[in-house]
């Protein structure tokens, strides 16, 4: 089997510095200290993918090939011992035509599929691409390493270790593709102040509900306004602390909830509030400052993503480990109405450290808040 390597490596680079995405703001990023984050996860799949093959689960005997430019776009991630075909460089500087180019080569070169490591953005232009070279190559099954900031497109699995359980039970013929949502951030309503993803078109990949995330759903209900108005109330009622440091996630949900309370929150950003001022869009050195310099009451608000369940992970990366640990997971509340947890039995989790995962894993469970002084628990998913 023949399978294509595609990294964006200045996908991510903007998560953990409070930036909405890093399309033509990498060298910006990296000026601020910025560190890879698509080029690791898509290193953690092909290694886990490395320990599959050499185990038991490899029943068919397994040697794959894979296919791609040397250097950052490729080949500097892969596991030790596999098998490279050079078909190209990565270039000195990149952009989403270099990944058009490369994914116009790897068809030339005959892949069987192609595994990718970035966000959405990094999903459109390969799905472009495919568009652009014909019907047969728009069919190439894709298998997405999450990678990026944001990510709400079903080609994605949902952590890079399901990545490579996804691209072994595909290798050895136990899953069938199928049909899957391209999303983005829709841009020009983001500048406008609303937050709304659109469908830009559709890709091919392995169907395992189990592993791959699903695309991203938003639900908006009229009727539930009675809900978000109560769940707002229960807030206020635990701000009544002066003391109480709250850390707003991201998402249209808790904004909403802010505006009921008269604040006026970041929509894609974390923010903190306390003794009635909002420090707004913070990146993760500045969550830390803040955080660690306040000793009282805290808690840290989130909303999962709409269909996919995504509590951290996802669009919220100045939530870091460290961030995280500083709030304390005690501390952490989830926040959803019941209509945005219809068709999830569990929430997941993927905060980029496998040990901080585990954690949560042993937790079990989560609580959430859907209404006025009414939570339930809910359990933590792991890949």
């Amino acid at each position: 089997m023949r399978i294509g390597l595609v990294v964006n490596p200045d996908a991510g680079l903007g998560g953990r510095l409070a930036f909405k995405g890093s399309d033509g703001r990498a060298a910006e990023a990296r000026a601020a200290g910025a560190e890879d984050r698509a080029g690791p996860r898509m290193n953690e799949a092909l290694r886990a993918f490395a320990d599959l093959l050499a185990s038991p689960l490899n029943r068919t005997k397994l040697n794959p090939t894979f296919v791609g430019w040397t250097g950052r776009m490729g080949d500097a991630w892969l596991a030790d011992g596999a098998s490279f075909e050079a078909i190209g460089t990565t270039p000195d500087t990149t952009s989403a035509a270099s990944t058009a180019e490369l994914v116009g080569e790897l068809l030339s070169a005959g892949v069987d599929a192609v595994l990718y490591a970035g966000g959405d953005g990094t999903t459109r232009d390969i799905v472009e691409a495919l568009g652009r070279l014909g019907e047969e190559a728009a069919t190439t099954p894709l298998i997405g390493v999450p990678g990026g900031v944001k990510m709400h497109s079903g080609c994605f699995a949902t952590t890079p270790t399901a990545a490579a359980e996804v691209l072994m039970a595909f290798a050895q013929g136990d899953l069938r593709t199928a049909l899957t949502e391209v999303m983005d951030l829709d841009e020009e309503v983001y500048l406008k102040g609303e937050w709304r993803v659109r469908m830009y078109g559709e890709a091919w990949t392995p169907a395992s509900p189990r592993f791959m995330q699903g695309a991203k759903e938003q639900v908006e209900r009229e009727s539930e306004e009675d809900t978000i108005e109560g769940m707002a109330e229960h807030v206020r009622l635990l701000m009544e602390d002066e003391d109480l440091m709250v850390v707003w996630g991201s998402g249209g949900t808790l904004r909403t909830i802010g505006r009921h309370l008269d604040l006026d929150l970041t929509l894609l950003g974390i923010d903190v509030v306390h003794a009635g001022k909002v420090h707004a869009d913070l990146d993760e050195a500045a969550l830390l400052d803040v955080i660690r310099a306040h000793e009282g009451p805290r808690v840290l608000l989130l909303s999962p993503m709409g269909g996919q369940g995504f509590l951290i992970g996802r669009g919220n990366l100045q939530l870091s480990p460290d961030v995280l640990l500083a709030i304390g997971l005690d501390h952490l509340l989830a926040v959803a109405t019941p209509s945005k947890l219809l068709g999830l039995s569990s929430l997941r989790i993927d905060t980029g450290s496998a040990d901080l995962d585990a954690t949560f894993l042993e937790r079990r469970f989560v609580k959430v808040l859907q209404g006025f002084r009414t939570t339930r628990v809910m359990r933590v998913h792991g890949a």
